[in-house]
């Protein structure tokens, strides 16, 4: 747990400063790291799909609208919501790895047996935190965007971004594989470290358009 804990802590010291820089400087920048992120996921994606041409294209065509939808929602609602989304993710998946190694307890499901039921009530718990805090310190004015309680906004993306994992958990064992790649120490590949995003954002753009 150490070594993997150390490996994951490291990576995202170093990734998470530049995510974050070309997030706020967004335009053409932003544009240029989505699509650098849209080809990897997509080469990570055509790996697991085995040569399943039907697999392939339905999986990099939703990649394609997730990075669209992400852009728009940068666009369209700014920065401040936006990193608000992402981070409620990053919270989720903390919390559940958190919550999960220390607690451990009853298996969740066989798709991917390393998560817990301890880990479900820590990736629900530390997003509920997070949101409380961002609301009363960073932005006042974020519920004018959506008209929804807090803690039911920070519920449904905390949700969604579970159900995202163990959708993709599901592909890579399909696949038989641990890992969707390699290129990031600790975590995996991209797929595994934005797999709740890749769903959380569309859904997210679908419910302001309502």
């Amino acid at each position: 747990m150490k070594n993997e804990l150390k490996k994951r802590t490291l990576s995202s010291i170093i990734i998470l400063p530049i995510a974050v820089w070309l997030i706020i400087q967004g335009s053409i920048l932003f544009i240029l790291f989505l699509f650098f992120l849209l080809l990897l996921t997509s080469y990570e994606w055509f790996k697991m799909s085995k040569n399943n041409f039907f697999k392939i294209f339905l999986g990099i065509f939703f990649l394609i609208y997730s990075f669209y939808t992400t852009f728009q929602l940068r666009d369209l609602y700014g920065f401040n919501f936006f990193i608000f989304l992402i981070l409620v993710c990053v919270f989720t998946d903390l919390g559940g790895y958190c919550f999960g190694k220390l607690f451990k307890g009853p298996k969740l499901t066989k798709i991917s047996p390393k998560k817990t039921y301890s880990g479900v009530i820590g990736s629900f718990s530390l997003p509920i935190l997070f949101g409380y805090i961002f609301i009363n310190y960073v932005d006042h004015d974020y519920s004018q965007i959506l008209n929804l309680n807090l803690f039911l906004l920070v519920l449904i993306i905390s949700l969604i971004s579970q159900l995202g994992d163990l959708i993709i958990s599901y592909f890579k064992r399909v696949a038989k594989v641990k890992d969707t790649g390699k290129i990031l120490p600790g975590h995996g590949g991209i797929l595994d470290r934005i797999d709740g995003l890749i769903f959380v954002l569309p859904i997210i753009f679908f419910l302001t358009k309502l």
